[in-house]
């Protein structure tokens, strides 16, 4: 029970009301005690004045200023005595109209008091209850955009952060599901190509031997990419920036890409500018990014079809951009290409191969040395623009 009042008093609205109920006492005594110092000045002041006025009203009348008759007061309109009862008259009244307007006072401010106390200590309140709903596990908690401005920013604030972690949660469990799948396959491959080796239905060969190194191999890069996503989720890619020609990146990185590209049967164009500055960038990083926009314009550009990089100074940055003539983007995707395992168009993007994790991991390397990434498309099936910038050295 103790603990329970103590909690209580302990409390926002029990702490608010007290202060508000302290600050009426102190208001309350002040004001009794400048009334109960000033007030017989002003009364003596008044009576003064009354008195001078009495004796102008007389000389103006032409009878002359009127004699003092003895035994009045000093202020000259009444016996001594009843000027002092007067005087005590005056100041009982005043106390009784004091302490009768501080009750009142005192009454319709204490109501003021719960009702403001509590409209600033409720949503507060909710908002406990609800963050602590949130931490076992509930999900949906949502409070009202209610109370002064500041209750008000603190609501939006925390409903922002419970769709913010309603987001991740969900990522995390599309992370999970997409890891599966990815993982399904190669495992599935592998395990019906050795139970038929197990039980003579599949006899040995370069080619079985071959699907099985493929199938590892895709495990392999699977495994690479999502130790290389944790890392750059995590910002710990390490990166070393240096002045390096942005020519020098973009032949280094379509170098890698031109067998692919002539087996695919498509074009690929190269327009750089003569008068670029060096950028401030890691070397094996920016083609590493490069090469990330290129098999991605690689893997959804049918044949025939043109892939075009360009490269030109913008500002204080050098730009980057792969264009290519393939599938494009939807509108309502641009948004999310570069979230992990995001694929516009699942079914043919996993037969296209990859595990979704490119573009996360080139935004991740962009961000790293201070740039910035971005895409554009025109809409599906009129191909779309992969763009980076990078700042000159």
């Amino acid at each position: 029970m103790k603990s329970r009042l103590r909690r209580t008093f302990q409390g926002l609205h029990a702490r608010l009301l007290l202060s508000h109920l302290l600050v009426i006492a102190v208001c309350l005594v002040t004001l009794y005690a400048a009334a109960s110092v000033a007030a017989p000045r002003f009364f003596e002041r008044q009576m003064l004045d009354m008195a001078r006025q009495q004796r102008v009203q007389a000389i103006a009348n032409g009878g002359g200023p009127p004699a003092r008759m003895p035994g009045l007061g000093r202020f000259g309109m009444m016996p001594a005595d009843m000027e002092d009862r007067v005087a005590e008259g005056y100041l009982a009244s005043l106390t009784d109209s004091l302490v009768l307007a501080g009750g009142a006072a005192l009454v319709a401010a204490v109501v003021a008091s719960v009702l403001v106390s509590r409209g600033i200590a409720s949503p507060i309140y909710r908002l406990a209850m609800a963050s602590r709903r949130l931490a076992e596990g509930r999900s949906g908690e949502r409070v009202a955009v209610v109370g002064t401005t500041e209750v008000r920013q603190l609501a939006t604030s925390f409903n922002a952060m419970v769709a913010a972690v309603e987001d991740a949660e969900r990522r995390r469990q599309e992370l999970i599901g997409d890891v599966a799948h990815e993982m399904r396959t190669p495992i599935a491959t592998l395990e019906g190509y050795l139970e038929g080796l197990l039980d003579g239905v599949i006899e040995p060969s370069d080619r079985v031997w071959a699907k099985l190194h493929t199938e590892a191999d895709r495990l392999r890069h699977l495994i690479e990419d999502l130790h290389e996503l944790s890392r750059a989720e995590a910002h710990q890619l390490s990166v070393t920036c240096r002045p390096v020609s942005p020519a020098a990146l973009v032949h280094a990185a379509v170098e890698r890409l031109e067998d692919d590209v002539a087996e695919r049967g498509l074009s690929l164009y190269v327009d750089i500018s003569s008068t670029l500055p060096d950028v401030l960038a890691d070397p094996e990083r920016a083609i590493q990014v490069l090469t990330n926009l290129l098999t991605n314009a690689l893997r959804y550009t049918p044949p025939p079809g043109d892939i075009k990089v360009t490269v030109a100074q913008r500002d204080q940055a050098v730009r980057f951009e792969v264009t290519d003539t393939g599938i494009g983007i939807a509108p309502e995707h641009l948004g999310r290409v570069f979230e992990r395992f995001y694929r516009v168009d699942k079914s043919r993007s996993r037969s296209l191969g990859g595990a979704g994790v490119g573009l996360t991991i080139a935004r991740a390397l962009v961000e790293a040395m201070d740039g910035q990434i971005w895409a554009t498309s025109p809409g599906t099936g009129r191909g779309s623009t992969f763009g980076f910038e990078l700042p000159c050295a």
